[in-house]
């Protein structure tokens, strides 16, 4: 068992039996688990808007909690006017909110641990795509730096 079907036997646990998501690739796990675990129906809707909206309304009519699997990022933020009229309108729903995977994330030098950013990126082998460019080109340009004085020093 890992922590997403703990996570899973503890909203079964709470009375909470439906699940609305639109998950991202890094809550692929909670799925699987939303899966595996009998007593949890998931409900895959097309917009964060719509997760919300149809937890909302079926908490309220079926008078029991319901329970959202949002991705991160702008999956959140597309689901909160519908989260703040629930909680306007004592709405019991539990907001599960995805994590990025760390290999998802871009290798930059504001994303690395402070250890590792005092080093710097020019240790880390090559800039990553999702860098900008201007961080590509400078990256190149100490490559091409680096390049040359190895070169002179072997001389």
């Amino acid at each position: 068992m890992n922590g997403a079907e703990a996570l899973v036997r503890t909203l079964v646990g709470a009375e909470v039996d439906v699940c609305f998501a639109n998950p991202g690739t890094s809550e692929m796990h909670f799925v699987v688990a939303l899966d595996r675990v009998d007593g949890m129906r998931c409900v895959l809707c097309l917009a964060e808007g719509s997760v919300t909206g149809a937890a909302d309304g079926y908490a309220r009519m079926a008078d029991k909690p319901a329970s959202t699997l949002l991705h991160l990022g702008p999956g959140l933020a597309n689901g909160l006017t519908n989260i703040h009229n629930a909680r306007r309108g004592f709405t019991p729903m539990v907001n599960i909110v995805g994590e990025h995977a760390t290999y998802h994330r871009p290798t930059t030098r504001r994303s690395l641990p402070t250890s590792r950013a005092r080093r710097g990126p020019s240790r880390m082998g090559s800039t990553p795509r999702s860098a900008p460019r201007r961080w590509r080109r400078t990256r190149s340009r100490r490559s091409r730096r680096r390049a040359a004085r190895r070169a002179k020093s072997r001389r």
